[in-house]
């Protein structure tokens, strides 16, 4: 992945999602993505101060090893987003496939509504740093070489290879040259994963304009991230703050559904300063010092990893309340009224904030544990399991859409292989020489 530990990870929209004739179990909404449907709407969305002087934080940071804490909370998003891609046919969300499961329900409202976000925030932990270290113009020339490439090959191959299954079941007659000139030429031309590569290389665009403009810009926020160390709560609330003035009105204007979309370029109107806010904090506490403030070993945020756990069950649950409110008692309008989207808003951002707090103190606290160690062997590969997995994922549904089986039966089996295989497949294809630089 990214030098020192930088996130890369991809989710994705679905173009086609919107025609009713793919209503099928094949279409897997993007993680951070709401569904598109009109029955449901949008349940998816689902101390003191260490000692430094302010040259210490405007220092340009040196190159440094991997932080391994980091790198395996990494490769466990990778993973949750395989689950998420795996069990959505099998919910009321996507209830596309016969076979249902309330369980997994529960799996993809938690999902949905943190791990692109965090995702967003652990890839911006490198970025000021990266830009002080290498300068504005070859910090993104990397940065097109590792996001734009990556971008342009995924967006003619692995999409279409992906959405093809979904056209094949209700139009068996069309090839795939047909199927994928039409949709390269006429439309829609669906992002799947690959939406979250181009809107963080724009985050870092943005992120070069800002530090050529001021390098100290985001020194604020890493003076935070030092306090943090010892009174993490304070990070926790500001972040919380911040993330939620962005997101409620984002949510009330836009509504759950509306999306940016040209040609294989998209993202969600109402998530776009939610996760450029997750993003800058990132960049903030990696400035400089990043293992002596908030993400620092032997700091307090892994020491209460408890209370993080509290303060996601206790939003998780009431976005339950809401979902129950919305289909029982409000009968799904649509539009939702303007205070029950404020609501929801507010369960998200304090829900999203505080199990990423949870998912960073846990592999902070347990980074010695065997259990946090078994990641490591995939740790490499990760990015690229995420690039490669979704067609995977649509084809092994695809086979087991006909099959009378149980929905956790079919899931285990789709999760099982789709992780097998996309290891598998990246693996061979970072033999190719100079596949590394890139996967």
């Amino acid at each position: 992945m990214d030098e020192a530990g930088g996130v890369e990870i991809a989710a994705p929209p679905g173009g086609q999602l919107r025609s009713s004739r793919h209503n099928w179990a094949l279409l897997n909404p993007a993680p951070g993505r709401n569904i598109r449907h009109k029955q449901s709407g949008r349940e998816a969305r689902m101390t003191s101060i260490s000692a430094v002087g302010h040259a210490d934080v405007g220092a340009v940071p040196k190159a440094k090893s991997r932080n391994l804490s980091l790198d395996r909370a990494r490769t466990f998003l990778t993973l949750v987003v395989l689950t998420h891609h795996a069990v959505i046919p099998y919910t009321y969300f996507g209830h596309t496939d016969p076979k249902y499961f309330f369980g997994f329900d529960m799996i993809v409202l938690a999902t949905d509504s943190f791990f692109m976000a965090m995702f967003f925030f652990l890839s911006g932990l490198f970025a000021w740093s990266g830009i002080a270290r290498k300068g504005p113009l070859n910090y993104l020339a990397d940065r097109l070489l590792r996001l734009g490439l990556p971008f342009v090959i995924c967006a003619f191959t692995v999409i279409p290879l992906a959405y093809y299954a979904i056209s094949l079941r209700h139009h068996p007659e069309i090839g795939f040259s047909d199927y994928w000139w039409n949709m390269v030429t006429k439309g829609p031309w669906p992002s799947g994963p690959i939406w979250f590569l181009w809107v963080l290389f724009a985050f870092d665009l943005v992120a070069c304009l800002l530090h050529r403009l001021s390098p100290n810009l985001l020194d604020p926020i890493n003076r935070l991230s030092l306090h943090g160390r010892r009174r993490p709560a304070v990070f926790f609330a500001v972040m919380l703050a911040v993330t939620a003035a962005f997101y409620i009105p984002g949510l009330v204007y836009y509504g759950p559904s509306s999306w940016f979309e040209f040609g294989p370029f998209s993202v969600q109107h109402g998530r776009v300063m939610l996760y450029a806010s997750y993003f800058f904090f990132g960049a903030g506490i990696g400035v400089a010092q990043m293992d002596r403030g908030l993400l620092a070993a032997d700091g307090r945020m892994a020491k209460v990893s408890w209370d993080w756990m509290v303060l996601a069950i206790v939003p998780y649950c009431l976005l339950w309340v809401l979902i129950f409110i919305k289909r029982e008692i409000l009968g799904n309008p649509s539009p939702l009224p303007n205070w029950y989207e404020a609501l929801y808003a507010i369960c998200f951002t304090v829900f999203s904030v505080a199990i990423m707090f949870l998912i960073l103190a846990f592999f902070q606290r347990f980074r010695q544990s065997g259990s946090a160690k078994l990641l490591d062997p995939m740790q490499a590969d990760a990015y690229g399991m995420f690039l490669v997995h979704y067609p995977i994922a649509l084809w092994l549904q695809y086979w087991l859409f006909d099959y009378d089986l149980p929905a956790i039966v079919k899931v285990a089996i789709g999760l099982v292989l789709t992780v097998a295989l996309s290891w598998a497949l990246t693996r061979a294809l970072r033999k190719i020489p100079g596949a590394t630089k890139v996967l």
